[in-house]
C-alpha cells in the first residue's frame, strides 16, 4: 500500500491517491470470495461449492471487488494518512475508485483536515485575580449552617403555629368546588414562611394550634403555571396535625466533638477558615485562567471545519450523557424535560464546544512555534499517572494510548503553561468600562 499522491482541492480539503498492491487486493479477493460463496447459486453446483473462477465468469470479474474494497480501505487510507503527515479530522471522506483489477487497486479518497492556525500576541497577556479574604462573618455564616444541618425538630405541645414552624398538615383543595390534581396531601410537612406554598396560604395556617381544621381562601397567581388554574380562587381545607420547632445545638466545644475530629471550638474554626481560603484562592485561579482562555481564543485566526465543532459537541453530548447516566438519567429524558429537540440539545453544547476547539488550535499551533517537545521521562510519567488513576498496569495503558497523541497532550499543557508564565496577572477585578478588551490587549501587546 502506497500514497500516490496529496493535493490540495479546497480550503481543509485535500485529495489522496492511494495505491494497493496486486498481492495484497487479490488476498483479499480471495478471502471476499471464501465468505460470500456461502451465498452463491451457480447453476450445476451446490451452494457455496462453485469454484471462484465459475463465479466470476457467470457473475463477473468484478463480483467480489466491492468486499475486497471494504476490507482492504481501512488499512490503506491509514497508511496513506501517515504518510502524507496530514492532521485530518473525522467527517465524511469522497471517494472515487481509480482503478481495481489484476495490477491492484488505486482509488481517490478527499479528506478534511486541521486548519492553518495563525496566532500572534499570546505573551504577555492581562488577567485579573481577585484578592483572597476570609472575614470572621465568614467563618460564623459557615458554622451556623453545620450548626443548621445538626438542629433537631421538636414538638410544640399548645401553641399556636408561628412564622418559622414547621406545620404537619393535611390539605384538600378545590376550584369552584372541584379538587384539581396536586391541590391534596396528608402529613406535609410545611415550613411557615418559606413562601413554598401559594401566597396566603402560609399566613392563615400562622395562628392556629395542633388538632384544629379551617379553611384556607387564595388565589392562584395570573401566571401559575398550570394555565387552568391561573388567577382563580381556591379554598384548601386543612387539618393541623402537629407543630414543629427547630431547636439549634449550642456552638461550643462538645458540639465540635460531636460532629469533627477536633477537640475545640477554636481548632474547628481556624479548619473552617483554611478550607474556605482553599475555596477562594482555587475560585481565583479558575478565574484567572478563563479570561487567559477567552483572550488566547480570540487571537485564533483559522478557517475551522464545522466537522471540529460537531465533532467535540458529540463528545461533550457523550460525556453528559455518562454523568446523566450515574444519576439514574437517560439524554432521552433529559430532552423530554428540558423539551429539547436533537438541533436544541446540539445548540446547547455549541458555544462550549467552539471555545475548545479553538483553544486546543490555539495551544497545539504554540507549543509548534515554541518547539515544545515533552522529554521521554514526562512521557513515562504521565503513562503512570493515568495508569495511576485506573488502578491498572502502565504497560496495559501504553497499549491503549497512543504515544503520539499523549506527545500532544503533553505538549499543549506546556504550552498553556507558558502562555500562564508569561502572562501579566494584576490584583483586583477586571475592569469595568467601555473599550475594555481593546485596553487590554494594548497593555498585552
Amino acid at each position: 500500500m502506497s500514497l500516490k499522491s496529496s493535493n490540495k482541492v479546497d480550503t481543509n480539503r485535500y485529495q489522496l491517491e492511494v495505491a494497493v498492491d496486486a498481492e495484497t487486493f487479490e488476498k483479499a479477493v480471495e478471502q471476499t470470495y471464501r465468505s460470500d460463496n456461502k451465498k452463491i447459486t451457480i447453476p450445476g453446483f451446490r451452494r457455496g461449492r462453485a469454484p471462484r473462477k465459475f463465479v466470476e465468469k457467470y457473475y463477473g470479474d468484478n463480483v467480489f471487488y466491492e468486499g475486497a474494497i471494504n476490507s482492504v480501505y481501512p488499512k490503506a487510507m491509514e497508511d496513506a494518512i501517515k504518510e502524507s503527515k496530514l492532521e485530518v479530522v473525522q467527517d465524511k471522506v469522497d471517494f472515487d475508485l481509480v482503478s481495481a483489477g489484476k495490477d491492484g487497486l488505486v482509488f481517490k479518497a478527499t479528506v478534511t483536515t486541521k486548519p492553518e492556525v495563525e496566532i500572534e500576541g499570546y505573551k504577555g497577556l492581562t488577567a485579573w485575580k481577585k484578592p483572597v479574604e476570609v472575614t470572621d462573618k465568614d467563618v460564623d455564616d459557615a458554622l451556623a449552617k453545620v450548626q443548621e444541618r445538626s438542629a433537631r425538630m421538636v414538638t410544640v405541645d399548645d401553641c399556636e403555629a408561628q412564622k418559622g414552624n414547621i406545620a404537619v398538615l393535611d390539605f384538600d383543595g378545590s376550584v369552584d368546588g372541584k379538587r384539581f390534581q396536586g391541590g391534596k396531601a396528608e402529613n406535609y410537612s410545611l415550613t411557615l414562611g418559606s413562601g413554598e406554598f401559594i401566597p396566603g396560604f402560609e399566613d392563615q395556617v400562622i395562628g392556629h394550634k395542633s388538632g384544629e381544621e379551617f379553611d384556607v381562601n387564595v388565589k392562584f397567581p395570573d401566571d401559575y403555571q398550570a394555565k387552568d388554574l391561573a388567577g382563580k380562587d381556591a379554598v384548601f381545607h386543612v387539618k393541623l396535625h402537629e407543630i414543629k420547632n427547630k431547636e439549634l445545638p449550642a456552638i461550643d466545644d462538645e458540639f465540635v466533638k460531636d460532629i469533627s475530629e477536633f477537640n475545640t471550638l477554636d481548632e474547628y474554626k481556624a479548619d473552617i477558615r483554611k478550607k474556605i481560603t482553599d475555596s477562594r484562592k482555587a475560585e481565583a485561579n479558575d478565574a484567572v485562567d478563563n479570561q487567559l482562555i477567552d483572550k488566547l481564543v480570540a487571537l485564533v485566526h483559522a478557517d475551522i471545519p464545522d466537522a471540529m465543532y460537531q465533532n467535540r459537541i458529540d463528545d461533550d453530548i457523550r460525556d453528559f450523557s455518562y454523568r446523566l447516566q450515574s444519576q439514574g438519567l437517560s439524554i432521552a429524558s433529559y430532552m423530554k424535560y428540558t423539551g429539547l429537540d436533537r438541533d436544541g440539545l446540539r445548540g446547547q453544547f455549541k458555544p462550549q464546544a467552539e471555545r475548545q476547539v479553538k483553544l486546543r488550535l490555539a495551544l497545539e499551533k504554540i507549543a509548534d512555534l515554541e518547539e515544545i517537545k515533552p522529554t521521554d521521562e514526562n512521557v513515562e510519567d504521565e503513562y503512570k499517572k493515568i495508569a495511576d488513576g485506573y488502578k491498572t498496569d502502565v504497560e496495559k495503558i501504553k497499549k491503549a494510548v497512543d504515544r503520539e497523541d499523549l506527545e500532544k497532550d503533553i505538549g499543549v499543557e506546556k504550552a498553556y503553561k507558558l502562555v500562564k508564565d508569561k502572562a501579566v496577572i494584576a490584583e483586583g477585578e477586571p475592569p469595568k468600562q467601555d473599550g475594555e478588551d481593546k485596553k487590554d490587549s494594548s497593555a498585552a501587546e
